[in-house]
């Protein structure tokens, strides 16, 4: 976890969030007091976590935190009155913000931060999966529609247009992408 922002309107919490942190691997920690403040951090810079104390001067907590999962691609971690800590708990977490009640345990709030970062993990590799599956569908795509061209243009059947594309890539030394692509520009200009 390279970059954390903790949104907290106490300094004397701050102060004792950003100790948590102290150690081996120290994360670049930005302060924000205010909702309003951490939205416009959010908005221009990435973070790996925004810790929310809360309840904020302007608002609650919940309102950032929706934004923070939804809009950005830092992790997110509430703290919460323990008077509070269950419907907040029921509110957020469907949403994948992971939630603490105050006093905060040390040892508590460092499993947390560990948990949020094992899922970080693997949520970022299924992003990557994900992302070659969408290039690889995006792939078929051209591919398909530069046979298809091959059909409506050459007269070629779906056989012959596969077998002209994998050659033109071939002897080229290009990607059957880049060859449906050129396809593409000749015929549909």
């Amino acid at each position: 976890m390279d970059s954390v922002l903790i949104v907290s309107a106490g300094d004397k919490a701050t102060a004792l969030i950003a100790g948590m942190f102290k150690g081996n691997s120290t994360p670049r920690i930005t302060i924000a007091k205010s909702s309003s403040e951490a939205k416009r951090l959010l908005s221009n810079a990435e973070f790996d976590l925004a810790v929310i104390n809360a309840p904020l001067g302007d608002e609650y907590g919940h309102e950032l935190a929706e934004i923070c999962v939804e809009s950005t691609n830092a992790s997110c971690l509430m703290i919460v009155k323990s008077e509070h800590y269950e419907s907040v708990s029921q509110s957020v977490e469907p949403i994948g913000v992971m939630t603490i009640q105050k006093p905060i345990n040390k040892a508590l709030f460092i499993q947390a931060i560990r948990f949020i970062n094992a899922s970080r993990n693997r949520l970022s590799g299924l992003r990557l999966e994900n992302q070659k599956l969408h290039n690889r569908i995006e792939e078929m795509k051209l591919v398909n529609r530069a046979k298809f061209v091959l059909m409506q243009y050459l007269g070629f059947d779906e056989n012959r247009a596969h077998k002209y594309l994998e050659k033109q890539a071939m002897d080229k030394r290009i990607t059957k992408r880049e060859v449906a692509i050129e396809i593409i520009k000749i015929y549909e200009n």
